[in-house]
């Protein structure tokens, strides 16, 4: 049936009363949490004008604010496209049916997903330095970058691996019947429509990236956060500070996820993208054009 959830029944009557009542209570809760938490700032001067006012000069923004998102934006920006690569890379090699190329791979994304990204941030500032690798004044970078490009990597690989088990095998077949090579049926036919239904994970991971960068001030990285911190001791306004910079945080993530919704529904819209994939919602609509092979009725 079309538009019947696969997850759970739709609930009754009873069950959307229930279910409204529910939301209330927890919308009233929040409320009044918030309050409660806003209260308490306000009873220890969070809220005065003399620690909000510094964040009005621009002498405060060129020192620390400024000089810190553009640490945490180059870091994010870096990590992400090579995370990108390196994932798509290795989750293409894990579903290779080469064991030479399939077996490293898996070796790989195992031990990068098994090492806490710290760690490899430490190791790697550690090592740049010890061997001169790069110039000094972009060891820090270095570090946080290599560190969240192995671990984001590999778990984007085994997202884009989970991706394409989900396509219905019919494809493949068909594409095999057709003549076309495994590594042809991977580029022109099955990464394609992965990618598309795999953009709200794969987002998802973008933020993680994002917000990871702040983990970069245990090797003297100069991040938004760590300046923030900074800030408020400066001018003794830890509170205010740590908002300000959660506030833009939140903006840049909500523009990316904004971004990405945008893609995806184009990619879907577009003759050249991906349809979704409900090859069984097509078969029960007798939708036209849809062709669902017998191996998708299995």
């Amino acid at each position: 049936m079309a538009g019947t959830s696969v997850l759970f029944d739709a609930p009754g009557p009873r069950g959307r009363i229930r279910n409204q009542i529910a939301a209330y209570v927890t919308g009233a809760l929040a409320v009044l949490i918030a309050a409660a938490v806003l209260w308490r700032f306000a009873e220890k001067g969070q809220f005065t004008w003399a620690k909000w006012e510094p964040f009005l000069t621009a002498n405060l923004w060129q020192t620390y604010l400024l000089p810190g998102l553009q640490g945490t934006l180059t870091a994010a920006a870096l990590s992400i496209v090579l995370a990108l690569v390196l994932g798509l890379l290795l989750g293409v090699g894990r579903l290779s049916q080469l064991w030479l190329l399939r077996w490293p791979c898996a070796v790989l994304v195992e031990f990068f997903r098994a090492v806490p990204v710290l760690i490899m941030m430490i190791f790697s500032f550690s090592v740049f330095g010890l061997y001169d690798v790069v110039p000094s004044k972009y060891q820090a970078l270095a570090g946080v970058v290599t560190g969240l490009t192995l671990y984001n990597g590999a778990v984007i690989a085994e997202i884009v691996r989970a991706g394409v088990h989900a396509l219905p095998r019919g494809q493949s077949e068909a594409a095999a019947s057709l003549g076309l090579s495994s590594g042809q049926t991977m580029r022109a036919i099955l990464l394609p429509q992965a990618i598309t239904s795999m953009l709200p994970v794969l987002v998802s991971q973008m933020v993680v990236v994002l917000k990871d960068t702040a983990i970069g001030y245990q090797i003297l990285f100069l991040e938004v956060v760590r300046q923030s911190t900074n800030l408020g001791s400066a001018y003794g306004n830890y509170i205010p500070a740590l908002i300000v910079v959660a506030v833009l945080l939140i903006t840049i993530n909500f523009a990316l996820s904004t971004f990405a919704t945008w893609l995806e529904r184009r990619l879907r819209r577009s003759r050249r993208g991906p349809a979704p994939l409900d090859a069984e919602a097509a078969e029960q609509e007798g939708a036209p054009g849809a062709q669902v092979l017998p191996s998708q009725r299995d």
